[in-house]
């Protein structure tokens, strides 16, 4: 793989994750607890389709084939998604979706914190934008696993099974592929690794509030980097891509 292929599979990661997961949470919209929950995840959803649109154009870029945000978007089957496995899950009920949330966002909090200071500067810049964001996005789940597992008996049942689901997808955050280490070398893209020790610490911060039991992480399931998917990826797409692939010449 040559150096402008890693970058571009490496911006193609990162965009893919925060498009896919501004989609699950745009599920919600109508559908939440209250109506500022309402607003507030999709507020969330919004700015995560706004990193989204940065990094796939930024991939289309340095990919030089004429593909832009929306043509990766909208014109890619589901094995050439390279998204984590976690953001593509269904989103279960409200707690799911928050334990969902604050694993997602805790980790990004902490890779755009490393990323900002990359030896690539479209990425740093990128990463610089999205970090006000993320930052929000974080404490705001945090502050929902504290209210939920720190709640009634049933809130706390169900922020734990919420974890629960999501434990066996973490792994694959942290694990870096190989076309990665020429670009960790040069200083463009983060280690994954580094990001284990910060993640963990918000982790047991906040599961303290919460009064959770820090987790025992099951064997971990991973591919979707590789564009191994499950098959909610499949399902998530023909809708998201309907509109677009019938109406391939349409401006939007």
């Amino acid at each position: 793989m040559t150096a402008n292929e890693a970058l571009f599979d490496y911006a193609l990661r990162l965009g893919d994750d925060a498009l896919i997961l501004s989609q699950r949470l745009g599920e919600w919209c109508g559908h939440a607890p209250a109506i500022e929950t309402d607003l507030t995840l999709t507020n969330v959803a919004l700015d995560l389709i706004g990193q989204a649109m940065l990094l796939l154009g930024y991939a289309g870029e340095v990919e030089g084939k004429g593909r832009d945000a929306d043509k990766l978007a909208f014109h890619r089957d589901a094995t050439k998604y390279r998204n984590c496995l976690l953001v593509e899950q269904p989103n279960g009920d409200f707690g799911r979706t928050i334990a969902r949330q604050f694993i997602f966002s805790t980790y990004q909090r902490a890779l755009y914190q490393e990323l900002t200071r990359s030896s690539d500067r479209r990425l740093a810049e990128i990463a610089a934008k999205a970090l006000k964001e993320t930052i929000y996005h974080a404490d705001l789940a945090a502050e929902w696993v504290i209210r939920l597992g720190d709640g009634t008996e049933e809130s706390h049942e169900r922020m734990k099974a919420g974890f629960e689901w999501y434990w066996r997808f973490v792994e694959e955050l942290f694990t870096a592929e190989p076309a990665d280490a020429a670009l960790i070398g040069a200083g463009i893209a983060v280690d994954p690794a580094k990001l284990r020790a910060p993640f963990d610490a918000a982790l047991a911060a906040t599961f303290a509030e919460a009064t959770l039991a820090l987790p025992k992480y099951p064997r971990p399931i991973t591919g979707g980097r590789k564009g191994r998917h499950s098959e909610h990826l499949g399902h998530l797409l023909a809708e998201m891509q309907f509109l677009p692939r019938a109406y391939p010449d349409a401006v939007w």
